[in-house]
């Protein structure tokens, strides 16, 4: 890899390698579950079993790595595989701070398995670092920081948190799913670790599921390599070659997306049907100031709107919507939307009446055009 090129350059060239048998520019998908050894013993390529390695897995790694700007990435089958592995770093009694509100499921892995196995957490609003600072205890080992949180895209700063974590010896992971390697580079600010769902941006296209853990040096290397390989939550090689694919694309896609969500986000805010608009690249955003520090890329391609009403006329509202699919996930092609609270249940402390954006690649003003009407028809 040359370190003169720019990140766009190198998610082409480091997704890609070459091929002795037949030269293919696109890497080959290596299926074999095992691999052969030489009369001595060993293994000539280094790979022994597919759980523990395999080529499409290597290459989707270092790519990964180099993207974050980490010393090394360790790949999963989902993002709450990824998460659940960044977890298992602790032990019996440790303390985890986790955003208020945190990826739901997040939340939920950790009252329903981690505080079981004696992990504590306590959970507080980052958008304001004193609140975190305040939160610390004495066996606090992990702070765990969702920016541009999801769904209600609140921004934390990432190097006041890191320090914080620094300082009592504890390390500070940042979910960095909603804002990708496009914009926004967690480890450069003083984060650890650095977590994906590779389902989402990555991957790009709604068919595959993956995550990663990529570090800033080679500290937690070993003990995660472990714990992916003896917990099996490893992507198949297919899912490998999938998400490599996808990351040749990603910042032509991600560029394309973030510019239409920003003017999508302009229209709704002004907009006499919509009572709020959550996004960072809104100079009315509570953390506008630390968005534009740390999202140096732009504002990311997600927003969250709260519709004039209640529950039912948010989902009529979603329904109304001819380019805006109803279904969960985020980061494809396609624009999506949710009714977030509707998923995560009852005890969700996601507004009745908010509603969660994912803009795909359709022409921003087929987009626009869309919302205007379906908020004319409700």
């Amino acid at each position: 890899m040359s370190k003169k090129w720019k990140p766009e350059t190198r998610a082409i060239r480091d997704t890609f390698k070459k091929d002795a048998n037949a030269g293919a520019v696109s890497a080959p998908i290596t299926l074999s579950t095992n691999f052969e050894r030489e009369a001595d013993g060993s293994y000539k390529h280094g790979f022994v079993y597919s759980r523990i390695d395999n080529p499409n897995r290597q290459l989707l790694e270092q790519s990964l790595a180099t993207l974050e700007s980490g010393a090394a990435a360790v790949a999963f089958s989902s993002g709450m595989a990824a998460t659940s592995a960044a977890f298992q770093l602790l032990e019996l009694g440790d303390h985890v701070i986790l955003p208020v509100d945190a990826y739901y499921s997040t939340q939920e892995l950790m009252t329903g398995l981690f505080e079981k196995w004696g992990v504590k957490m306590t959970t507080v609003d980052m958008s304001d670092p004193a609140n975190v600072r305040n939160a610390v205890t004495e066996s606090t080992k992990l702070i765990w920081v969702e920016t541009p949180s999801n769904p209600g895209l609140k921004v934390s700063d990432i190097g006041v948190i890191s320090s914080i974590a620094h300082d009592i010896g504890a390390i500070c992971v940042i979910d960095n799913t909603w804002a990708t390697p496009v914009i926004q580079n967690p480890l450069k600010f003083g984060a650890d670790i650095v977590m994906h769902s590779s389902t989402k941006y990555l991957g790009g296209h709604g068919d595959v599921s993956g995550g990663a853990l990529i570090l800033k040096d080679n500290s937690f290397e070993e003990k995660l390599k472990k714990i992916q390989q003896l917990s099996g939550a490893v992507p198949s090689p297919f899912d490998c070659w999938l998400i490599t694919r996808g990351i040749k694309t990603l910042f032509a896609r991600y560029k394309v997306q973030q510019n239409s969500a920003h003017e999508l986000a302009n229209f709704l805010s002004n907009h006499p049907q919509i009572d709020k608009v959550h996004y960072p690249g809104l100079m009315s955003h509570p953390q506008y100031e630390i968005a534009q520090k740390q999202m140096v890329g732009g504002f990311g391609a997600m927003l969250s709107v709260e519709v004039k009403g209640d529950a039912k006329k948010a989902m009529m509202l979603a329904d109304s919507l001819k380019l805006f699919t109803t279904a969960t996930s985020l980061g494809g092609v396609e624009s999506l939307i949710e009714h977030r609270k509707s998923v995560e249940g009852e005890n969700s402390p996601t507004p009745d009446n908010l509603l969660r954006v994912s803009v795909g690649l359709e022409n921003v003003k087929d987009l626009i055009d869309d919302w205007e009407e379906a908020l004319n028809k409700i």
